[in-house]
């Protein structure tokens, strides 16, 4: 067996890893290179494999740096399946077609300069079309279902907490008579963060492939970040200026509306300057992005799941305002009132975010406060570095406002995260890949590694191929008692997760009847009633997976294992 890096191998944008065996072709993810236009060209290259011979893709999340390529595979002859979470699946539609808007618009306009200097015109990437076809190909799985990819491969999706619908991928991968298991992170997410679980914790593995963003440094107190976040909007707006936010309209966004409902709703010593402070959310992806979340609501971490339980909407709040229209973007820079702007993207390399910024770099009244991740290359990372001149649209702005960097809001593990999802295993595995990380983040984090657990990693560095060793790699020696208490411990997983939406259901249904007696509004009860349809739909589904490995333990352990080989999809993981 083999694996090819194909992207996210020199840095953080391009997510692509091609596993291959004698008989299979399969890629984790296949994403587009961002952060300037010596990346951006990346992104037409041809693909270093034949998108033909690729049967499946597993898709870790709906980014655009892990999902933006997707179109272009369809488009050069892939027709497989896209597996990914059904949560991923409702975020990849919204991504996607924006995506291929974009590209079709950004073509017209390189067009229309080309043909006023004499020059050919140029094709989109893809476009609209080719995106919306690419979503006839995705098949939408739960967390925690085993899936049969082919008669070597075999999945399950763990939660990575790092954006809705985010997923670790166990994958295990038969030869002969050997077995490997192989994990890929995708990108890990923060421990403790508002709205989504934890990272899942994985016991075993022979293979690693994992994201190193923040190898080399840790993030601020997450807590003084929002504290520090609010101080900044009061001390901008006090002057008379704008907050800006260059925001990711997905995860990053919803995130930071969660954070902000808390002090618009909560008496605090800033009440009086945000009774009359609006926000903006001025992105239609955001937007959109953020019904989708609604819809989603199974997959929220407890406390998230509580306020929806106690009738409150966690990403709604009095002074918030979602714009769509350009006519709507336009006029918040024509207002002078002070207000805070969230827009995208994150990192300021396309979409509404750069006229916001055209509109108040130049002003010291107002600050920018970045909260992600910023590439090198992008607008966004020259910003954070200090650069003191900047063209937007043809016009060379001078930097006067103040900029400012709450790392602590990323959505990406920082170094002590990653070390410690590392550390959970159990046993070493045997081989441990670090991509998605610059240079230095990897080979800091290695030395990590091996300084405090022993482990050799490979760090990675521009497109190349290795070969996995299954006789090196195969896990062996596991002794009945140990397949025996996983089996058990599969069961009570399944078992906790019914018990918890079985109780959910009952409190919603009470809440509702209270709120009924007081004249819930229409759009209440109908939120209400779609929370209590999600979660009866995924009690109804492990219900009978349920009773299926209820079935099967009853049939002893020998029989159980016998089940969950032959039939894993109704078994459970």
């Amino acid at each position: 067996m083999k694996i090819k890096f194909c992207g996210a191998a020199s840095g953080v944008t391009g997510s692509c890893h091609l596993l291959q065996t004698d008989k299979h072709r399969v890629l984790l993810d296949c994403g587009q290179f961002q952060g300037g236009k010596a990346q951006e060209a990346l992104n037409a290259e041809p693909f270093p494999f034949d998108p033909t011979e690729v049967e499946a893709v597993l898709l870790s999340h709906a980014h655009i740096d892990h999902c933006g390529r997707l179109p272009l595979l369809v488009k050069r002859g892939f027709t497989g399946k896209i597996y990914c979470t059904s949560a991923t699946a409702d975020l990849l539609k919204v991504m996607l077609e924006d995506s291929g808007y974009i590209h079709e618009k950004d073509a017209e306009w390189q067009s229309k300069r080309n043909r006023r200097a004499g020059k050919p015109p140029v094709e989109p990437l893809y476009t609209f079309a080719d995106a919306q076809a690419t979503l006839d190909y995705v098949v939408p799985v739960e967390y925690d279902q085993l899936i049969k990819l082919n008669d070597e491969m075999r999945f399950v999706f763990n939660d990575a907490g790092h954006i809705l619908g985010s997923a670790i991928t166990e994958l295990w991968v038969t030869e002969g008579e050997k077995e490997m298991k192989l994990v890929f992170t995708g990108d890990l997410g923060m421990t403790d963060r508002p709205i989504l679980r934890d990272p899942t914790i994985i016991k075993k593995a022979d293979c690693v492939i994992m994201e190193t963003t923040y190898g080399s440094r840790n993030h601020t107190d997450n807590t003084m970040d929002v504290r520090k976040l609010i101080e900044i909007i009061v001390k901008t707006t006090r002057r008379g200026g704008n907050a800006v936010i260059p925001s990711f309209a997905v995860g990053r966004t919803q995130e930071l509306i969660y954070e902000l409902n808390r002090y618009y709703e909560e008496h605090n010593e800033y009440s009086k300057d945000l009774e009359h402070l609006m926000v903006y959310v001025d992105s239609p992806m955001a937007t959109t992005a953020t019904e989708v979340f609604r819809r989603n609501a199974q997959v929220f971490d407890e406390e998230t799941r509580s306020y929806i339980l106690k009738g409150d909407d966690p990403l709604m709040f009095k002074n918030l305002r979602f714009t769509r229209s350009t006519e709507e973007s336009q006029a918040l820079n024509f207002d002078p009132s002070p207000k805070v702007i969230i827009s995208a993207s994150g990192m300021c390399e396309a979409g509404r975010i750069r006229h916001h910024l055209k509109h108040n770099l130049w002003n010291p009244k107002s600050s920018i406060i970045f909260v992600g991740y910023q590439a090198e290359g992008s607008l966004g990372r020259a910003l954070v570095e200090g650069k003191k001149d900047v063209t937007l649209f043809g016009e060379e702005i001078h930097v006067e406002a103040e900029i400012y960097n709450l790392e602590g809001f990323s959505g990406h593990a920082d170094q002590n995260g990653l070390f410690a999802w590392l550390a959970s295993f159990q046993k070493a595995p045997k081989q441990v890949f670090l991509v998605h990380g610059e240079k230095e983040s990897k080979e800091v984090f290695a030395e990590l590694v091996h300084e405090k657990l022993g482990y050799e990693p490979i760090v990675v560095h521009g497109v190349s191929e290795y070969d996995l060793d299954i006789d090196e790699g195969v896990i062996t020696n596991i002794t009945e008692a140990e397949r025996t208490a996983e089996i058990h411990e599969d069961v009570q997983k399944v078992r906790s997760q019914v018990a918890g939406i079985h109780s959910e259901i009952e409190d919603i249904l009470y809440n509702t009847n209270l709120s009924l007696t007081s004249s819930i509004p229409p759009e209440k009860l109908a939120e209400i009633n779609n929370i209590v349809q999600e979660l009866n739909r995924a009690a109804m589904s492990l219900g009978v997976a349920v009773s299926s490995v209820n079935e099967a333990r009853d049939m002893g352990d020998a029989g159980l294992a016998g089940k969950l080989k032959a039939d894993p999809q109704a078994a459970g993981n």
